[in-house]
């Protein structure tokens, strides 16, 4: 692979995407990326402020931009359900890209509007959610796309099926690790269905290396650790590359032509750098293990896949 960059994104006019937490970070520049190349793109985001904050700047940077925001929370199954419902008037019967892209990371232990452990049913159940209520719209769309972010991190643990919900015992950056296997697993898994069922559209995964964003911070912020707060800034300041650095994987896996279906783009050295194929833990290739994920994943969720394509 060519060292790509954002030169490299092909005209997205007529494509119609969306990309959580796009307010700041990996996900606005994302979202901004894309409809500086033409796309029509919606900015989900849990907070409002936020949110419309984001969508005037990119409005800004981007003074051709056809954007907008809507409320997505990923921690509320009812929020994922209502967001989904809602999208109608933006992209009718179509959806190129789905962009999986919001996170939390290791934060104290706390649990969703639904009662699941909150990594585990942010990161990956409410995008789990979200991209089944959106299938139909993926489905009846040529060249669609679905790129999960997961992170290099998840090479820190498997999933634990036995205890999804880290009610046995929980450690804020094992539990961050497991969601970001359990963004892999489902990756694998949901590639594995779309080629039963035949269909074109292309499920990938990203990660951004070490990249700086408000993601590293919010979990000591939570809890007032100003010295590992500072730590961790530090870390950012020298080591880390910016979030237009850390976004690339993102939209090199949305955008370049010709991606492989369960494709893992990271930077090139793992850290930073233009994208290329990533290193993956061997688990996150497991076919029983991601089934069995598939499985609690509906059940938990009560979101139930259907890969027939709409009017077929």
């Amino acid at each position: 692979m060519t060292r790509w960059n954002t030169s490299h994104i092909p005209d997205q006019t007529g494509r119609a995407a969306i990309v959580t937490g796009a307010n700041s970070g990996l996900g606005y520049v994302t979202a901004r990326e894309l409809a500086r190349r033409g796309a029509r793109v919606v900015l989900a985001c849990r907070s409002a402020e936020r949110g419309t904050a984001a969508l005037a700047r990119l409005r800004a940077e981007v003074p051709t931009a056809e954007a907008e925001f809507r409320a997505l929370d990923l921690a509320d199954l009812a929020s994922v359900r209502q967001f989904a419902e809602g999208l109608t008037d933006f992209c009718g019967d179509r959806l190129d890209l789905l962009i999986n892209n919001a996170g939390v990371m290791a934060l104290p232990y706390r649990t969703t509007a639904d009662g699941f452990e909150m990594q585990f049913g942010t990161n990956h159940l409410g995008h789990f959610a979200l991209t089944g209520l959106l299938l139909p719209k993926l489905l009846a769309t040529p060249g669609a796309r679905v790129v999960t972010v997961s992170s290099m991190l998840h090479v820190l643990s498997d999933v634990r099926l036995d205890d999804l919900n880290s009610e046995t015992s929980y450690h804020r950056w094992l539990a961050y690790g497991r969601s970001k296997s359990a963004n892999l697993l489902f990756t694998h898994e949901l590639a594995r269905r779309l080629a039963v069922a035949d269909s074109r559209v292309v499920a990938a995964a990203a990660h951004p290396g070490y990249a700086h964003t408000n993601l590293q911070t919010a979990g000591v912020r939570m809890e007032d650790r100003q010295g590992a707060e500072r730590v961790v800034e530090l870390g950012n300041r020298l080591i880390a590359q910016p979030a237009e650095g850390g976004a690339l994987g993102t939209l090199c896996a949305a955008t370049a032509p010709h991606m492989r279906p369960d494709a893992f783009i990271g930077p090139r050295n793992g850290l930073r750098g233009a994208p290329a194929r990533s290193f993956h833990a061997p688990w996150t290739r497991n076919g029983v293990t991601a089934e069995r994920l598939w499985t609690a994943s509906e059940e938990l969720t009560g979101v139930r896949y259907d890969f027939a394509v709409p009017g077929a």
